[in-house]
């Protein structure tokens, strides 16, 4: 574990990106993002304990596997006004929770694994939650910040209770 500081400063980034999510802010959430950024979020596929593949797999289907780019590119899809899916606006909370911070496997590098809740609602009734397991690599930048250089979202649904997935973990 790392100490007390570092703790407070991952929690309060975590918590500064959770709202950004819920108040749509995308340019400033992407700007959280390291250049070289991957965001991983594989499909679950339910396999017997002794199946040693596991339930994800990076040959296997992936609701996101994006670099930085790609998130851009779906941030630019989902402000559009041809956006049909987003009017009426999708309607997120993000609750993080259960984090955990070490130190990464290189210097300057933060390993945080959390719990993250993700309650999206759209209209009068269309509504889901989404309930996964993150592990970040979170980068400290020359200005003293940190950013995102990994995240993996293991979902825990193997078929998701929502219609689509018009949302960020």
């Amino acid at each position: 574990m790392t100490s007390p500081e570092t703790y407070w400063e991952v929690q309060t980034f975590l918590a500064y990106e959770a709202r950004l999510l819920d108040e749509e802010r995308y340019p400033e959430w992407l700007g959280l993002f390291t250049e070289d950024a991957r965001y991983w979020v594989p499909g679950v596929e339910n396999r017997g304990r002794s199946d040693r593949e596991g339930t994800y797999a990076p040959s296997r289907m992936a609701y996101f596997d994006d670099t930085l780019d790609d998130l851009r590119r779906r941030v630019t899809r989902f402000t559009a006004p041809t956006a049909w899916a987003e009017d009426p606006a999708t309607r997120h909370l993000h609750v993080v929770s259960n984090i955990e911070v070490e130190d990464g496997e290189t210097a300057g590098e933060l390993l945080v694994r959390s719990v993250v809740v993700n309650y999206r609602g759209q209209g009068d009734v269309d509504a889901a939650t989404l309930y996964g397991r993150r592990e970040d690599v979170l980068r400290r930048v020359p200005d003293g910040g940190l950013r995102i250089a990994r995240r993996l979202v293991v979902l825990r649904h193997a078929v998701l209770p929502a219609k689509n997935i018009n949302t960020f973990f």
